[in-house]
């Protein structure tokens, strides 16, 4: 069954992060407010220097907020950090184990700093290497293993203690794309079979589109959109709709009607092609097509392209998200 979302798992309202550079107030996190309920798969998109790690690490108490309340499981992150942290797993963007020691040795001292007991952190140890496909590495030092096997023993780490919350930033950047399918395989597993609430920063945009129940877009510190990927994709990008004609002025037609369907919001004319954005291109396309054949405007070719997550961005920000992730490797 799907977990029941029972209600709110994370609460933040008008939550900030300001940083003092010189003379200079840099606010990482400016006002943000959302909730993600019990159960539920959440993913935070944003350019990097957006304000997504920085929440993060506001929820996972390792920095303190400005100003604003963020809470755990109705526990407040910055009066009861030691309950906040036994409740919650943490996967950064950096590597959690250290270079000198064993990847089982690792696995089982995370347990016992969780106060598991000995023997049970030792059977987990065991389980999550199977999982991660590590067991082959277990007596390997940490130093020795590849970018991609470091990765998936940090997730490891973050999932010993069978947290009910898990927070994963940038979890699958270096994995190779069997590697990617095989742990998502076992996150999604974890979230069905223990109703595990997963909050994910990715610029593997296809991960958010197809994993998440519900996206959370941040820029300049700000949440600058929530909702469900598809409900981002129809409201604020729309399909792309593409007809070619034989001269430019059947083209000029084409253009005219489709400023005046009421699906339409963007209208592009390149010399013989019109290009537009609608809410809707499976309806919106054939009744385009009758009228541009009422006027005269038979189309020579067509082309209906779906929107994306990067699509949404382009909307909201002008800037691309996979750009911002090409530019900041």
């Amino acid at each position: 069954m799907s977990p029941n979302n029972r209600g709110p798992m994370i609460e933040t309202k008008a939550l900030t992060k300001h940083f003092t550079q010189g003379k200079k107030i840099v606010k990482a996190v400016n006002g943000v407010s959302f909730e993600v309920a019990e159960g539920e798969l959440v993913a935070l998109l944003g350019p990097n220097g957006a304000g997504k790690s920085t929440t993060l690490r506001v929820l996972t108490t390792l920095l303190a907020p400005t100003s604003g309340s963020a809470r755990i499981g109705g526990l407040d992150v910055t009066t009861a950090r030691n309950e906040v942290r036994s409740r919650l797993g943490y996967v950064g963007q950096g590597n959690g184990a250290g270079h000198n020691q064993r990847v089982r040795d690792e696995l089982v001292t995370q347990g016992l700093c969780y106060s598991m007991p000995k023997n049970d952190s030792r059977i987990r140890a065991d389980e999550l290497l199977e999982v991660l496909d590590l067991t082959d590495l277990a007596t390997r030092k940490v130093g020795t293993l590849s970018g991609g096997q470091r990765r998936r023993l940090d997730i490891a780490l973050g999932l010993m203690h069978r947290p009910p919350l898990l927070f994963l930033d940038e979890p699958t950047t270096g994995m190779d794309p069997q590697s990617r399918a095989n742990l998502w395989d076992h996150i999604l597993r974890l979230r069905w079979d223990m109703g595990t609430t997963i909050v994910l920063t990715t610029h593997y945009l296809d991960e958010a589109d197809s994993m998440a129940q519900r996206v959370i877009v941040i820029d300049e510190g700000a949440v600058i959109a929530d909702n469900t990927a598809g409900a981002l994709k129809d409201d604020l990008a729309g399909d792309l709709i593409a007809l070619a004609f034989d001269c430019p002025e059947h083209a000029a037609i084409a253009a005219s009607v489709a400023r005046r369907l009421v699906t339409v919001r963007d209208v592009v004319v390149d010399g013989v092609n019109v290009n537009v954005r609608a809410s809707d291109g499976d309806s919106t396309l054939p009744v385009w097509l009758r009228e541009c054949d009422a006027r005269g405007a038979r189309a020579l070719a067509v082309d209906l392209t779906r929107p994306t997550l990067d699509d949404v961005f382009l909307t909201l920000t002008g800037r691309s998200l996979r750009e911002s992730a090409a530019i900041a490797s």
